[in-house]
């Protein structure tokens, strides 16, 4: 029979707990109905939910496009936004509530402060992330964003970073601690004696905690089920991770993704998510293993 265990540590972060509680909460008092900027969570199963209760999401192209907003209801997720689309929303007549997680906040104001003493900016994040954008947007599009070392090898041999002066390094908040470290050190190489690398620790402690944990977890299971959203940065690079300990890793949206030949009749399986997949969803895929025969 396959024994099914939940990763204990999986499942939402703060920052979209937060969020989400916060949508469901105005939803449910004021008649079910309010837009959101972007997906709430990279999570195909739990926007459908949320969409069901009222919840509208809108794109920047969408946000264009409306004239009159007439007093509706926006909400910024966790992720944040940069400062000119609070400013676009505001203009078009939408109330705001921000749900931007207060680690990224944190994170925008310390890129914003570094930036104004001077120095230069990286940012370790994957390119056209809605996090990353937001945090592009704090100094008006003045960074770098490298998601690995080639990126990064690539500025400096363009001479678009110079080596002469201060930099400040910052992570995308849900990126990898071993690779955000590697970085920090191959940009403290390439610098100048006169140069100074400020190297800012701003992965999400939760985040960071779940790198260790995980792969843990993956050493101890058979099998591993990895329930993520396909648009997730956060699954697909601790799914990976699962992989790297774990040859018999399988990524799945959903229960529907499931494969019967996955599994051996006494396998010990472990199902764990991103910090985009909720918890019911993660119970579900479990439910569905254990009753394989």
């Amino acid at each position: 029979m396959i024994k099914v265990e939940i990763d204990a540590g999986s499942g939402f972060c703060g920052g979209v707990i937060r969020a989400i509680k916060t949508a469901e909460d105005y939803l449910h008092a004021n008649g079910g109905k309010m837009f959101s900027l972007g997906a709430v969570v990279h999570n195909e199963e739990e926007l459908e939910r949320l969409q069901s209760e009222g919840l509208v999401p809108l794109d920047k192209s969408d946000l264009d496009q409306i004239e009159d907003a007439a007093g509706e209801v926006l909400m910024v997720r966790a992720h944040g936004e940069p400062p000119e689309v609070y400013a676009k929303a505001g203009s078009k007549g939408f109330r705001i509530i921000d749900c931007t997680c207060p680690v990224v906040l944190k994170l925008q104001k310390d890129i914003r402060d570094t930036f104004n003493a001077g120095h230069q900016i990286v940012i370790f994040g994957k390119v056209g992330h809605p996090e990353v954008l937001g945090l592009v947007g704090q100094v008006k599009g003045n960074a770098f964003v490298v998601e690995n070392i080639s990126q990064l090898r690539d500025v400096l041999d363009k001479g678009l970073l110079s080596v002469e002066k201060d930099v400040s390094i910052f992570s995308q908040t849900t990126k990898s601690p071993e690779e955000f470290a590697s970085l920090c050190e191959f940009l403290g190489d390439a610098l100048g004696r006169n140069a100074r690398l400020h190297v800012h620790n701003t992965i999400c402690k939760q985040v960071a905690h779940r790198y260790s944990e995980l792969i843990g977890f993956a050493k101890e299971h058979d099998v591993v089920v990895f329930v993520t959203g396909r648009q997730s940065s956060n699954g697909k690079v601790l799914s990976d991770l699962c992989r790297t300990y774990n040859v018999r890793t399988y990524n799945v949206s959903s229960e529907k993704d499931l494969q019967s030949q996955w599994f051996n009749a006494e396998d010990f399986v472990g199902v764990s998510g991103a910090t985009s997949t909720p918890g019911w969803l993660l119970e579900r895929v479990a439910r569905i293993i254990e009753n394989l025969q």
